[in-house]
């Protein structure tokens, strides 16, 4: 008979048994819906974090793009407020200096009226009258150092406007330089991605950096800085046309004293001086025609060099067409019109250039006639000097100098000088 060489641990029954089995089923069953539910609750989890991260993404982009529309719509604002701005300062300049020249004319007519007064000084016995023209000498010299005290102002005042639109730029141009900064910083955050380079962890990303300012206070600067500037813009509009009107009166004034003064001198000069004021209108005329045609030349060879590098690109393209390969080498309906434009531009060209040789033949002419006409005017002025030592003093006002009146659009900025260029034949 056999024998255990180890003794039997406890027996357990049947039930035992069975309730084990049971039990072990029922923890895995526990184990498994757990699992399950786990695994259910992690991939809910990871489908609203990434559709989370997805939109914060997008709406921080959003916000970016809007972010930088309105940045630029201001840099866009500012710098047709730097334009403006830079025009309008120009634009005072030239009037101051055309203020300063004005100034600086009423010398030569102050000289006259002195060098007017010193010659009736010489006059003797009962000659040595207080007579009209006396009178008119001395009240011309008050008129024109008034005038030169009302322009001295306007010079003041211009000179201040263009300081205050200086400031007013700097500050436009600050603010200007800082959006476009900004713009380049949006743009480059715009640019990162999961796959940039240059993306890493930051220490306290989320603080507020030192001066940060809230969106009211950012778009106050920018709103108060173009109001400014367009309030300096105005002020100095006002003032451009203050200065046309204070020139303008001043040389009236001078214009219509100077008639009075010169009236007695004048009876025995009139037909002589119509001829030299008809003469004149000529050559005024003459130049505006001469300088029209030096445009006319300079735009027809402007237009001839654009077409000449017309007719190099039409060239440049043909001569590129001839490499393509094997059957790629065929006369499509490109290479006719390449070379339907080629002909046309060599057409072109051919009349500009002839039309060019016309318009120097005529300036040419022009300047003959000019010669002409400056010659006259030579041999007439010098008939007006023989007649009279003071007539011909006073004749110093006839100049443009004192004529110079500058015809200045104060809205449009417009500004047509007179020309003082003198032609060398």
């Amino acid at each position: 008979m056999a024998s255990l060489s180890v003794k039997p641990g406890q027996r357990f029954t049947l039930p035992d048994w069975q309730n084990n089995s049971i039990l072990i089923s029922a923890d895995a069953e526990q184990q498994r819906y757990h699992s399950h539910h786990i695994r259910q609750e992690g991939r809910a989890l990871r489908n609203e974090t990434g559709n989370q991260a997805k939109w914060d993404e997008h709406n921080s982009r959003t916000q970016l793009k809007d972010r930088i529309a309105s940045v630029d719509r201001w840099r866009e604002t500012l710098a047709r407020c730097l334009t403006e701005i830079d025009l309008e300062i120009d634009a005072l300049t030239k009037m101051k200096e055309a203020a300063e020249n004005a100034l600086q004319a009423k010398n030569l007519c102050l000289d006259v009226a002195i060098e007017c007064l010193t010659f009736r000084e010489s006059r003797r016995d009962i000659d040595v009258v207080r007579d009209p023209v006396e009178e008119e000498l001395h009240r011309e010299v008050k008129v024109i150092e008034k005038t030169k005290e009302d322009l001295q102002q306007r010079i003041d005042d211009a000179f201040k406007q263009l300081c205050l639109l200086k400031e007013a730029r700097q500050q436009l141009s600050c603010d200007h330089r800082h959006k476009v900064e900004a713009l380049e910083l949006d743009r480059q955050c715009m640019s990162f991605n999961l796959t940039s380079g240059n993306i890493s962890f930051k220490v306290n990303p989320t603080r507020i950096p030192y001066g940060t300012t809230a969106i009211h206070e950012w778009e106050q600067n920018s709103q108060r800085n173009k109001e400014r500037a367009v309030a300096e813009m105005k002020a100095s509009v006002d003032l451009r046309g203050a200065i046309t009107l204070t020139i303008a009166q001043t040389n009236n004034e001078l214009d219509a004293q100077r008639i009075a003064t010169e009236f007695a001198l004048r009876k025995r000069m009139r037909d002589m001086e119509a001829a030299l004021s008809e003469l004149r209108w000529q050559e005024q005329n003459t130049l505006e025609e001469i300088a029209e045609m030096e445009e006319e030349i300079r735009q027809l060879e402007e237009d001839i060099r654009k077409r000449t590098l017309d007719l190099k690109v039409a060239h440049t393209r043909l001569e590129t067409r001839t490499y393509r390969p094997h059957m790629e080498l065929c006369r499509d309906q490109a290479q006719y019109g390449l070379t339907d434009e080629v002909q046309q531009l060599e057409g072109i060209i051919r009349v500009l250039q002839q039309k060019r040789t016309e318009s120097q033949d005529a300036l040419d002419a022009l300047y003959r006639q000019l010669h002409r006409i400056q010659t006259d005017i030579g041999y007439k002025t010098n008939s007006l000097q023989l007649d009279n030592k003071c007539m011909d003093t006073r004749k110093k006002l006839v100049v443009p100098v004192e004529k110079f009146e500058p015809e200045v659009d104060a809205v449009n900025r417009t500004r047509n000088l007179p020309r003082n260029s003198q032609l060398e034949l």
